[in-house]
């Protein structure tokens, strides 16, 4: 019989918090630490997995970047096409196997077999239609149908984001792995459980420690499942959340030099992104930093490093280092001190504050904001207040390990790029 394998990224899946917890096996499988990439944080990580390459290679360099041919900040785009290289399991499908991912972003359009990921329908008036795009076309509605319930947007981020997200991804990860018809020889999936109250609450609250014990609930459905249909395994956390107690503003900083520009639209402002001489898009713990010019990029420099709350900026010979020195990037790429965050807003008075501001809008956000898991006042709206934050990733280094364990024998990785070259040498030979 070929051989099958579940690859599972566990979200904030981190090492020491497991160790403290006392839950450094699953199964039979002992969990070991091993590094992360820079930056730690979801699209970046994926990317260098299913690559098995760093940022520098296939340009996936945060969860967002600019885009400088349109003056744009933009994130979360899904499409695969964003994501350069060659797969891990390019070998494996030309050998006629099958291959599935499910809730891993940038997955629309990837050449795989089976596709499932949230793709609502916004309205034009405010407002959206809940769905997920599938390949096959009627995958998501073969799996509703088994589940008893469609998928909600609403669990997966926003204030009432919480571990019923991972629920449902785990149940309809073991009911295709259970259909001898549609499951794929290569699944890959992701559960997002641990993200929220660690940025909530921070690592060591009660609350993240009642995801972390949901989140290994959810992981024993699926070593149950791949037992039972003949599934070697593959589980990994891709960043360590850290403590955070306050929060640092670039581009305040670069506005007040005068190096960020903003249009005045009815009392709000809005970043010009065409005329500012920097910008920084902040995503958790770090930011890449733009600057069209490189004259202006002494004073962009001498502004940030001066701030409190940043701890290092990488020049481009720093990135390159790092394995983060891609045309995507930044020229110059900030991260936070320790115990501090990297917000993206640049006013400072409530009323000046874009629209979107206030609400769930991750596309049109131009900086990853995790305010949006509270609400704000009146309700729906989110919160503002960056101080609630108490949790944040994307450093890597001391303290900052993740957890990884397999059925399969890959050795020891030092990062999670050998341990993705391990798990594409055990793909070519099967």
């Amino acid at each position: 019989m070929s051989k099958k394998l579940l690859i599972i990224d566990a979200a904030a899946m981190g090492y020491d918090l497991l160790r403290e917890a006392g839950r450094l096996t699953l199964g039979e499988m002992v969990l070991r630490p091993t590094a992360s990439v820079l930056p730690a944080v979801t699209c970046t990580v994926q990317a260098s997995f299913r690559t098995a390459s760093p940022p520098q290679r296939h340009g996936m360099i945060a969860n967002g970047r600019l885009f400088r041919e349109l003056g744009r900040a933009m994130f979360w785009e899904q499409s695969a096409s964003l994501v350069s290289g060659q797969r891990i399991w390019d070998r494996f499908r030309r050998s006629g196997r099958t291959v599935g991912m499910l809730f891993w972003q940038q997955s629309l359009g990837e050449d795989a077999d089976v596709i499932l990921s949230p793709a609502p329908i916004h309205k034009h008036h405010g407002g959206m239609i809940e769905d997920c795009y599938s390949k096959p076309g009627d995958l998501y509605a073969w799996l509703c149908g088994r589940l008893g319930r469609p998928f909600r947007l609403r669990d997966y981020w926003g204030p009432l984001a919480s571990v019923k997200a991972g629920d449902w991804i785990a149940n309809a990860t073991a009911e295709l792995l259970s259909d001898a018809q549609r499951r794929p020889d290569l699944c890959l999936t992701y559960l997002p459980s641990l993200d929220y109250d660690l940025q909530r609450c921070g690592p060591r609250h009660p609350k993240s420690r009642a995801a972390l014990d949901r989140t290994l609930r959810q992981l024993d459905i699926l070593i149950g499942t791949a037992e039972r249909n003949g599934y070697e395994l593959v589980v990994f956390g891709d960043y360590a959340i850290a403590p955070c107690t306050a929060v640092a503003w670039p581009n305040r900083a670069l506005l007040a030099a005068d190096l960020m520009k903003v249009r005045n639209v009815g009392g709000r402002l809005y970043a010009d992104l065409h005329a500012s001489r920097a910008f920084a898009v902040a995503d958790h713990e770090i930011a890449h930093v733009y600057v069209p010019d490189a004259a202006d990029i002494h004073a962009v420099r001498q502004t940030l490093a001066g701030m409190d709350g940043v701890g290092q900026v990488l020049d481009r010979d720093a990135q390159r280092e790092a394995g983060l020195a891609h045309p995507n990037s930044g020229e110059l790429v900030i991260l936070a001190a320790e115990g501090h965050w990297l917000a993206y807003p640049w006013w400072t008075h409530r009323s000046q504050r874009p629209e979107y501001a206030s609400h769930v809008d991750i596309h049109n956000k131009p900086g990853y904001d995790p305010c949006e898991l509270f609400f704000g006042w009146p309700p729906p709206s989110t919160s503002q207040d960056a101080g609630r934050i108490r949790g944040s990733h994307g450093r890597i280094g001391s303290g900052r390990a993740v957890a990884w364990g397999s059925t399969l024998s890959l050795g020891e990785p030092g990062t999670l790029v050998e341990l993705a070259t391990a798990v594409q040498r055990w793909l070519d030979d099967h």
